[in-house]
């Protein structure tokens, strides 16, 4: 019998950590960020047998190289856009895997706006049209599954994962009615109008702007507003939600307005503000990287900064070593998934501790002799 039992007990054990002291924890991420530059740096030395010193010198350039500065943090402002967005949905326990299609309809409606009334309006005019179209496009994709979510109990998460091939197919629609060539792309030669403008002559200085005004608006939204309290408790519990008078389907519908509305300004960003073209590719799969952003900051906007800055500049330079080494684009990918690995194993250590039973080592060692 006591044989049997020391069987049973397992080798070890996870157990959740207290709350672990901010200095410790940062320490684990740049552990973690350092061993997965290692282990990157490895890997393109094996496939290129250049020293790895020089890679991380590439990646470096690849993010804050001569006149990609700019480029770079355009690409954090649109990153930690979509971020903001989802952070009150998944605050609120309403997993909305849909920002990449939410974000698609609001540049689907930019694009729109500008070939229909471009040339017919004045810019500005059409800018506000623009901006008025986007957020209204992107507020109502985000209604939709909230709408069921609070009536009726559907899936979110199915629901508007499905709604983002709903987008994609509405922008290959557009694509071909637009462009009669053919073409996978409506681009800035029909696009000519409805351009933001360079502030200073800076490119992409407006997008930055827009997006840290709103990054301190969400701060304050969720940390000091009614509704952003309201978000926080329903995402605790429902039931205590409903118990203290709370309206659960009312703040459901008004958080998914919120982050849809939010998702269709960048989708305002994309096309008005950088790209001045539309493409069912468009959004790359921010959506999605941006859940990760917003759950690596623990929902608080101002940390987003720095998770979105870290994965960009990750992203960027995985991207410059494989076009700097001759490698194909998959390799960036590669990188970018190891760094990646590392940076979400970590908080595994961060919350959890791993504990030996140390009986069942010393059973085994016994059995062993």
């Amino acid at each position: 019998m006591t044989k049997a039992k020391h069987n049973k007990e397992p080798l070890f054990y996870v157990v959740k950590r207290d709350a672990m002291p901010l200095s410790k924890s940062v320490l684990v991420r740049a552990v973690a960020i350092l061993l997965a530059m290692v282990v990157c740096g490895v890997v393109t030395k094996v496939l290129t047998g250049d020293n790895p010193i020089s890679i991380f010198t590439t990646i470096f350039h690849g993010a804050f190289g001569t006149g990609r500065t700019l480029v770079t943090l355009h690409d954090i402002a649109i990153l930690l856009c979509i971020s903001l967005a989802v952070t009150p949905a998944f605050r609120m326990r309403f997993w909305n895997t849909g920002a990449e299609g939410q974000v698609l309809i609001g540049c689907l409606s930019t694009a729109v706006c500008m070939l229909v009334l471009g040339g017919k309006v004045p810019n500005p005019v059409l800018i506000l049209i623009m901006t008025v179209s986007a957020v209204a496009a992107g507020l109502i994709w985000g209604v939709i599954p909230a709408f069921f979510k609070a009536h009726w109990g559907t899936n979110e998460t199915l629901f508007t994962l499905m709604m983002n091939y709903v987008a994609i197919q509405l922008v290959e629609y557009f694509l071909k009615v637009a462009d009669k060539t053919g073409s996978n792309v409506v681009g800035p030669d029909l696009l000519k109008h409805g351009w933001f403008p360079n502030l200073f002559g800076v490119p992409y200085l407006l997008n930055i702007l827009i997006v840290a005004v709103l990054t301190v608006a969400m701060y304050i939204y969720l940390k000091y507003s009614k509704h952003g309290y309201e978000i926080s408790v329903v995402g605790e519990s429902e039931n205590t939600a409903r118990y203290i008078g709370i309206n659960v389907k009312k703040v459901i519908i008004r958080t998914m307005a919120v982050s849809g509305a939010v998702c269709g300004l960048a989708g305002l960003l994309l096309v008005g503000g950088s790209s001045h073209s539309i493409d069912s590719n468009l959004v790359g799969g921010r959506g999605f990287t941006a859940i990760m952003v917003s759950w690596l900051a623990k929902f608080n906007p101002f940390f987003m900064i720095l998770t979105t800055l870290l994965l960009v500049f990750l992203e960027r330079g995985a991207d410059e070593v494989a076009s700097r080494f001759g490698l194909n684009g998959d390799f960036a990918d590669i990188l970018t998934g190891i760094i990646l690995f590392f940076i979400i194993g970590c908080e595994f250590f961060i919350h959890y501790e791993v504990h030996f039973n140390h009986r069942k080592k010393a059973a085994l060692a016994k059995e062993g002799e």
